[in-house]
């Protein structure tokens, strides 16, 4: 056995100490791998040539209905949209039909998280069509932080504050009469929210006359699904960075939208879907957002908890629906919560689609929507109709 000789090295004078890195910037660079990560689960999905059937749609076009603005408890104005259905249209009686006259009932739609009231487009013009002959108000808002409402401050980013938001524009858009709310993503957690914090809007004397929870979940996002590529370390690096905001949050900009973003555009849609003017859309919605809005309430999203909520929304007439395919907040939370609704609950599941169920299969929307306010009637003391929605692409129990 032949030995090999070692060759002797002198030892390494010691050098200087490496500073320190940053928590926030060592933070930031896990985020980064992870958004890394998101991107190359992204599904590509084959054209086969085909036209898309939403080309030349002006997803901008709901900014231009009568403007409002709602102040918070807090002093943020938040941005609001309104339309009367029916209105001259339907028989001329101003008195009747009128700008001022007093509709039969208002419908309010909250948006999700990262998103803007552009994200209800099918539901404000699909349903304004439907219901063309009678006088329903439909109210749109961006939540504070996001589309043209103000910055939210850090320490307002909260689920409960958009509960108390929410109540403020039922205050404000709707003093009288019932009120349906259709809460999508982050909205139907505000709705939770407002449920929680307001309980009596929902009793039997209450205005609240239905709810519609879409692609929702009453727990945090993180604890399963694509979601979970929201959990730590990303969380908890985004948590260091708002602390040095603006320091961290505009020196890791690029690196926090590269983690997010993948995550949330790749759960927007099932794999089957095409519409490449709809996928811009919500990319653009997403990217428009500021980074510290997209920061503090993904932070909230992460831990909120507004499970209490469901037994009072018991109460009222209820719709839960969700695509089979959402992968952002998975078929088990909305299961889940149907399962602790009332009796007059029902069920939408959306073959195919993903979590931007309003624009990936607004049809099954807006019959469940429709459905819904019809159903309200019942709260009012009217006949119940009957279920009136597709079956095709979406599947109803209830």
């Amino acid at each position: 056995m032949h030995s090999v000789p070692v060759k002797s090295v002198p030892a390494a004078k010691p050098g200087p100490a490496p500073k320190p890195v940053p928590r926030w910037r060592s933070g930031l660079t896990e985020v980064g791998a992870l958004g890394a990560a998101a991107a190359g689960r992204r599904t590509h999905r084959k054209t086969r040539g085909r036209p898309d059937p939403n080309a030349g749609v002006d997803f901008t076009a709901i900014y231009a209905g009568e403007v409002a603005t709602v102040t918070a408890d807090d002093g943020v104005s938040l941005a609001v949209r309104t339309v009367l259905t029916g209105g001259t249209k339907a028989n001329g009686d101003e008195a009747k039909w009128g700008r001022t006259a007093t509709p039969e009932l208002t419908v309010i739609f909250v948006h999700g998280f990262t998103l803007r009231m552009a994200s209800w487009h099918f539901q404000r013009f699909g349903l304004a069509e439907r219901w063309a002959d009678r006088n329903i108000k439909l109210v749109f808002y961006d939540q504070r932080g996001h589309g043209a409402s103000d910055a939210a401050p850090d320490e307002s980013c909260t689920m409960a504050q958009l509960g108390d938001d929410l109540a403020a524009v039922i205050r404000t858009m709707a003093p009288t009469g019932p009120v349906v709310l259709v809460g999508h993503s982050m909205g139907g957690m505000s709705v939770m929210s407002l449920a929680r914090r307001h309980s009596r809007l929902f009793s039997h004397s209450g205005r609240i006359a239905g709810v519609a929870l879409v692609s929702t979940a009453a727990r945090g996002i993180t604890e399963a699904g694509l979601g979970e590529g929201l959990n730590n370390p990303i969380v908890s690096a985004l948590q260091i960075s708002v602390k040095y905001v603006p320091k961290a949050v505009q020196a890791g900009r690029g690196i926090t939208r590269r983690a997010v973003e993948p995550v949330l555009i790749a759960a927007s849609f099932g794999k089957d879907f095409h519409s490449p003017a709809v996928g811009r859309a919500v990319e653009k919605m997403i990217q428009n957002t500021p980074i510290a809005t997209m920061v503090n309430f993904l932070r909230v999203l992460s831990s909120h908890d507004e499970a209490t909520a469901l037994p009072v929304l018991a109460q009222v007439p209820s719709v839960v629906l969700c695509g089979d395919e959402d992968r952002l907040t998975p078929i088990h939370n909305s299961l889940n919560m149907y399962a602790q609704l009332g009796d007059d609950a029902r069920l939408v599941i959306a073959e195919g689609c993903g979590h931007m169920l309003p624009m990936e299969d607004p049809e099954a929307v807006n019959d469940a929507v429709d459905d819904l306010v019809t159903r309200s009637r019942l709260a009012l003391g009217r006949p119940m109709m009957p279920w009136r929605g597709r079956r095709s692409k979406a599947a109803a129990r209830g």
